[in-house]
């Protein structure tokens, strides 16, 4: 099980954690692809940490992938996210605070099918989003996504 601890700094009492997530748009632009995590039953985008001695790139493909079934071709950065005010702690202890790179994807072949962390998959209009309990700040990554913006968010 996985939480977020809100609080003013928060973020001391953990370890920084480099993370990649991707928002996959349908061909319409009117759906996102979104997953429902096991652990603790919040919609996000699929995503995840990056792992010692692969790019910030191969950690987003790698986890679409493995969340999702779906191989991606990365767009381009939506935006760099990170709070001192949000920490995510984990049932074995661990907490951290995220510090994710957001990009905008494209699947480009795969299957889509559910995976140990993962036990929904599918695309969901963002009316439908707006309903769902989304995890932490990814509606705002959606968004900001769907802007059309030239640059990358820094947030």
């Amino acid at each position: 099980m996985s939480r977020e601890i809100f609080g003013d700094r928060v973020g001391r009492s953990g370890k920084l954690a480099p993370s990649s997530c991707a928002v996959i748009l349908d061909a319409s632009r009117e759906k996102v692809l979104l997953t429902r995590r096991t652990d603790n039953g919040l919609w996000c985008l699929p995503g995840g940490m990056i792992s010692a001695g692969e790019t910030i790139s191969e950690a987003c493909r790698r986890e679409v992938l493995e969340e999702t079934g779906l191989i991606v071709e990365l767009i381009r950065i939506v935006g760099v996210y990170t709070s001192p005010d949000v920490l995510i702690e984990y049932d074995d202890g661990n907490r951290f605070q995220g510090v994710t790179v957001c990009f905008e994807a494209s699947a480009t072949g795969g299957k889509m099918l559910l995976s140990d962390e993962t036990d929904v998959v599918g695309f969901y209009t963002f009316d439908q989003m707006e309903s769902m309990p989304v995890w932490g700040n990814n509606s705002e990554r959606v968004y900001d996504a769907i802007t059309g913006r030239e640059f990358a968010f820094v947030k």
